[in-house]
């Protein structure tokens, strides 16, 4: 080899050596560059390979009964998420088999996902089966940016159903994600009942936990043995005034039936059972929702979401007798021995029918008979003198017509007609004495719900006092401390103790002298009560009935509207009865009142008879 040839192998050999020494120089400094000098940038993101940061939602608080039953739990349930932003659009088909889900419904969630945040973890299906489940978290190393979490749905634990009560939970729309810093996409929220209304104290607070994670997703253990991690915070449990065994037993009695029922401590305020029928099926709505079972529900004719008890507005009927009597006494219009003489009906420009037996009335036979002259007579005289007003305001006073504030959603006010309804109702001066006749016997325009007739009687069992009903007594935080609700407990200046004795005496003779004795009376248990039957244009009547026991100590108050079910006295009587006597001595004893209930079918009263019970 020349010597011209040996000087170039050795260049060249020089020239590689160079490439190579510049090569472990660049290599060099790129890892003194990552590893020292932009350490602070690149670490994170390396953490970020190797680390998940999961969300810990945390459990919803429960729901008590008065007597510390738990009557809403939590149930564990599997729930299957995605971060947009990690996922490979090409395992669409694989997670879909996977999932045993359409394919275009798995689009639609992940584009749903992908609206809401493209790096924030959200729910992608919930309350997935165990076997989809367990598919899933063996999978996960081709299926980057899916993950899973274990979550729970709400469970039932006795036989109350209480769905107007406690409410459903659902996944919260778009619109309260935006208004809501809290709400992530796929929380489930609570929509009606005290779920919605309790919502901020049930929820809880979110935790948060870090997951070591390899290349392929799969997790590996917490890291750092859980030091970085917070803990959820449980959400607070609700103590209700509820009475479980009460509100099983009136739920049982409003089978088949429609109309509502409000049971209430006349000295709280407290809800003992309430029931709005037909009720719906909580436990179909707990967790993934049947969209068929929710069509049903919103088609339905008989409106099972419509919570009759604080929303349905009903003509009360003579069960509005009790308190046009009280209200006669502090207007002065009449006294305790005032008598109107009752031929058989009551003229005012036409005839006013009246059922009672003919002969003379006063307060006491009124009521206790249910005469509706005595009270078209009294009605007469407060238009007459254009205190229309006045009668208004006081009835109010009773809780009848404006809100009452309970707290569940979607409580609807009363009407309890003045001047200025009338008003707009009929035009200025295009009304007269004659539209305001049969307010007197709680027909015509006068309309509440069995909530504000319950409101209204607790008025009167408990010595003129006006109680502002709720659910919920209490709230026990995660850390055991009690915070009592304040409800609203005042005296109704104007009511003097002479005047509810001679009320409860009236309706105490109106419950052993009138149609509802029968059904009604329980042996050793005074109860002052009214029926009602209210004339409904669309159909068979509506039966009322309101008492409270025991007449001389009263310990519970009671309104039950039977809508299309002809006589109070048959259909809302026994039912009430039975839930006195259950309350007061802790069992039934009456049975054949329990069959009638049970298999009760609507006797149609005569048209002209209803305003007489």
């Amino acid at each position: 080899m020349s010597n011209r040839q040996n000087e170039k192998s050795q260049t060249a050999i020089r020239v590689l050596q160079g490439i190579v020494i510049l090569g472990f120089l660049v290599m060099f400094g790129r890892i003194v560059q990552l590893q020292i000098i932009d350490y602070e940038t690149y670490s994170p993101l390396s953490m970020q390979n190797s680390l998940r940061m999961e969300r810990v939602k945390p459990a919803r608080g429960l729901i008590y009964d008065r007597k510390g039953t738990i009557m809403v739990e939590n149930q564990p349930i599997y729930t299957i998420t995605i971060t947009p932003a990690k996922f490979n659009s090409h395992k669409v088909s694989t997670l879909s088999t996977l999932l045993q889900i359409d394919e275009e419904l798995v689009i639609q969630r992940i584009r749903e996902a992908q609206n809401y945040s493209w790096h924030r973890t959200s729910r992608l299906f919930t309350e997935v089966s165990f076997e989809v489940f367990s598919a899933i978290q063996e999978n996960l190393w081709q299926l980057p940016g899916i993950g899973h979490t274990i979550e729970s749905k709400r469970h039932y634990p006795t036989d109350v159903n209480a769905s107007h009560l406690f409410g459903y939970l659902r996944e919260a729309s778009l619109e309260e994600l935006e208004a809501s810093d809290y709400i992530r996409l796929g929380d489930y929220i609570g929509k009606s009942g005290v779920e919605r209304i309790y919502e901020s104290y049930l929820r809880g607070e979110r935790g948060t936990e870090y997951i070591r994670v390899n290349a392929y997703g799969q997790a590996l253990g917490l890291y750092n043995d859980g030091a970085l991690d917070i803990p959820p915070v449980k959400g607070s449990d609700l103590i209700t005034t509820l009475d479980a065994d009460i509100q099983a037993l009136a739920e049982k009695l409003m089978l088949n039936k429609q109309g509502g029922l409000v049971a209430i401590d006349p000295h709280t305020g407290g809800i003992i059972a309430m029931v709005s029928a037909p009720q719906y099926d909580l436990s179909k709505l707990s967790g993934r929702i049947d969209a068929n079972y929710w069509r049903e529900l919103n088609t339905n004719p008989s409106r099972p979401l419509f919570n009759r008890a604080i929303s349905a507005r009903q003509p009360p009927g003579s069960t509005f007798k009790p308190f046009m009597g009280i209200i006669g006494l502090q207007m002065g219009l009449i006294t305790p021995q005032t008598q109107v003489y009752n031929p058989g009906f009551y003229f005012r420009g036409r005839r006013y029918g009246d059922l009672a037996d003919p002969g003379n009335y006063n307060l006491d036979r009124a009521i206790a008979k249910s005469s509706n002259t005595y009270f078209f007579w009294m009605m007469d005289r407060i238009a007459s003198r254009g205190q229309l007003n006045t009668w208004s305001s006081l009835i109010q006073d009773f809780g009848m017509g404006p809100l009452n504030y309970i707290d569940l959603p979607f409580e609807r006010s009363g009407i309890i007609p003045d001047s200025t309804y009338m008003n707009r109702t009929f035009g200025e001066r295009r009304w007269g004495i004659g539209d305001l006749m049969s307010l007197g016997v709680g027909q015509g325009m006068v309309s509440v719900s069995p909530l504000q007739m319950a409101v209204a009687t607790a008025s009167l069992a408990n010595g003129g006092y006006r109680v502002q009903p709720h659910i919920v007594s209490a709230v026990k935080e995660p850390n055991g401390e009690i915070s009592y609700t304040n409800p609203v407990f005042e005296k109704i200046e104007w009511i003097q103790p002479d005047y509810l004795r001679l009320i409860n005496q009236a309706m105490m003779n109106a419950l052993m002298e009138g149609g509802s004795r029968y059904y009604g009376y329980i042996p050793g248990i005074p109860i002052a009560g009214k029926t009602g039957t209210a004339q409904n244009p669309h159909g068979e009547n509506h039966g009322w009935f309101i008492a409270y026991a025991p007449a001389d100590n009263p310990q519970i108050a009671i309104a039950v509207l039977m809508e299309n079910s002809g006589f109070g006295s048959v259909s809302a009587t026994p039912i009430a009865s039975l839930i006195i006597e259950k309350y007061l001595t802790g069992e039934i004893k009456r049975e054949h009142i329990y069959n009638h209930v049970m298999n009760f079918r609507p006797q149609i009263p005569l048209a002209r008879s209803v305003e007489n019970e």
